[in-house]
């Protein structure tokens, strides 16, 4: 056997090892996703695939185009999960073939796989459906185009650029980040044409998403940059480190800090990988000092860790041996959760993997045929639909979040009809099951919401003493088709006056000027309200008048900053 057959065999070993340990890779994770129980998260992404549509509330429409595609092939788990499993092969492959392996050796294959099953986020969203999936298979394919652009400015490697960052920005909103930061590491690429040129054919590829969100007044901007700001908290702050512990597992995330620290850049495209770490940690540490941080908001920088990890144990026989003796443990421990993760245990069931399916079939067979309408919680409602197949929405109101739900407004459908109404009203619901299986509710014989009332206000002044009477002249406006009873004998409404302070709701009666029977269909009213400024902390308040139902106020108005003070 002459030297090049010898070669030649040893990447035929090579291969066959790769493949055969990608294989056992997507087994585990199809094994796992067929029996581990949907999340409410994912149930929510399912409705997605159901409503398909360029854009939603909360995410762009990449995640529900993988749950389509799934749906079209299996059922059940794995008709939410199958892409997602089937997505992240393609990332591990791209992920390698950026690495560039001219003379592959299979102690290098090994600790490629180590470092990346390491990193329990990574892992997850192997399994797990949500946008972060799409995120990481799209941040391997940005950066792998961008390392074929920098060594040749070809129509290719600028296609895919550009079809790269499109993917990207379908997939979830930290593509800006991925994108940012390659772009802060090399400046010089502002200075060529093919990646301007990238950039316009990734916008053009973008313009349904865009037009989407134009259509509905950029929902996703206001609740991503706005809505989420909590202010400075220093718990927010502290927990910030600890949460990236548990996303990156903390001894691969200690190599990865070693290695930024140790090495310096080798060149244009590893300058990439460092930015891309530095700057997304970073980022979101300084995001932390307005609000919560969600721990896998990181997550995309996964594929620079493995990147950066497994090119420099090569040449690093010091990490190597670290990783064999730290990551390597640390794989079995992850191993042995998510075998846990398939069991009944009752610490399963406070993960959010086990104990649903019984509980939401149980009221399912109380209603019956009937939709069933939540308020507040966007996840009831959509798991609800997961293990019953049956209809269901819910009622935001000022104590919760707007979802996707306040676009589709399914609740429009079923009004004037029979419903059952999953809340605890006093006196009207009653109290089915037992233990953690128990719920209330109760059968309403026709359905009536207020959500989609338009009010608007003018307010004269913006600071207020404790104990002012307040006069404010509105509007009502009728969105729906239909009229609405304010003295409807199942869900009657009522003006009120709610100021929020951070986390603290305060609703307040009003007195009105007239009262409010009926607002037919289209039309609009006025009216002028009076109320007491109630006796709060002095401090800055956001003003809102809204129309309170069961379904508690809901966010008719405008929300205005005012402040309020006490008499000395």
């Amino acid at each position: 056997m002459n030297q090049s057959q010898a070669a030649q065999i040893k990447i035929r070993n090579f291969k066959r090892t790769f493949l055969i340990l990608l294989v056992a890779w997507f087994m585990i994770n199809l094994v796992q996703a067929y029996f581990m129980e949907i999340m409410s998260d994912e149930a929510y992404y399912g409705l997605y695939a159901a409503n398909p549509d360029w854009g939603y509330y909360d995410h762009p429409p990449m995640i529900a185009f993988l749950i389509r595609i799934s749906s079209f092939i299996f059922s059940g788990n794995l008709g939410i999960r199958f892409m997602t499993v089937f997505l992240q092969m393609g990332t591990l492959i791209l992920i390698w073939k950026t690495l560039n392996n001219n003379e592959p050796e299979s102690w290098n294959l090994y600790t490629f796989f180590i470092v990346a099953a390491s990193i329990p986020m990574f892992s997850a969203y192997g399994v797990i459906t949500s946008p972060d999936a799409p995120l990481l298979f799209f941040t391997a394919l940005f950066l792998f185009a961008y390392k074929k652009f920098i060594g040749n400015q070809d129509w290719s490697s600028t296609l895919l650029l550009a079809v790269s960052m499109a993917g990207l920005v379908y997939s979830k909103y930290q593509a800006v980040l991925v994108i940012g930061f390659v772009i802060l590491s090399n400046f010089r690429l502002l200075r060529e044409f093919r990646f301007w040129l990238a950039g316009i054919l990734a916008l053009v590829l973008l313009t349904p998403h865009i037009y989407w969100q134009i259509s509905n007044g950029f929902p996703s901007l206001q609740y991503h940059l706005i809505d989420r700001s909590a202010g400075f908290n220093w718990k927010y702050l502290i927990e910030y480190l600890p949460n990236q512990m548990a996303v990156f597992n903390p001894f691969t995330l200690g190599a990865a800090i070693y290695v930024l620290l140790k090495f310096k850049p080798s060149d244009e495209f590893n300058r990439s990988n460092y930015f891309q770490i530095i700057g997304f940690i970073g980022f979101f540490w300084i995001t932390s000092f307005r609000g919560h941080v969600e721990p896998h908001w990181t997550v995309a920088c996964s594929v620079p860790i493995i990147l950066l990890l497994t090119e420099k144990s090569a040449e690093n026989p010091s990490l190597f041996r670290y990783i064999r003796m730290f990551l390597l443990p640390m794989i079995f421990l992850m191993l042995v959760l998510r075998i846990l993760l398939l069991t009944d245990f009752p610490f399963v069931k406070t993960t959010g993997f086990s104990g649903k399916r019984e509980k939401f079939e149980n009221i399912g067979s109380v209603a019956k045929e009937l939709p069933v309408i939540y308020a507040g919680s966007f996840q009831k409602p959509s798991l609800y639909q997961f293990f019953t197949g049956n209809e269901a929405t819910v009622i935001s109101s000022v104590y919760s979040r707007q979802t996707q739900f306040d676009i589709w407004q399914f609740e429009r459908k079923y009004h004037n009809k029979p419903v059952f109404v999953c809340i605890n009203v006093e006196g009207i619901s009653q109290v089915y099951g037992s233990g953690p299986l128990q719920f209330s509710g109760f059968i309403a014989d026709s359905l009536q919401t207020v959500n989609r009332i338009k009010i608007k206000y003018d307010l004269v002044e913006d600071t207020y003493q404790t104990g002012d009477s307040v006069m404010i002249s509105f509007t009502l406006q009728n969105t729906y088709e239909y009229d609405i009873d304010f003295n409807h004998h199942a869900f009657p409404a009522s003006v009120c006056m709610v100021l929020i302070k951070g986390k603290k709701i305060y609703v307040q009666d009003v007195s009105l000027s007239e009262p409010v029977a009926i607002i037919n269909g289209g039309k609009t009213i006025e009216r002028s309200l009076t109320a007491v400024i109630p006796q709060l902390p002095d401090g800055d308040y956001s003003f809102g008048i809204c129309l309170n139902s069961f379904f508690d106020p809901s966010p008719n108005s405008r929300f205005t900053k005012i402040t309020i003070k006490n008499y000395d």
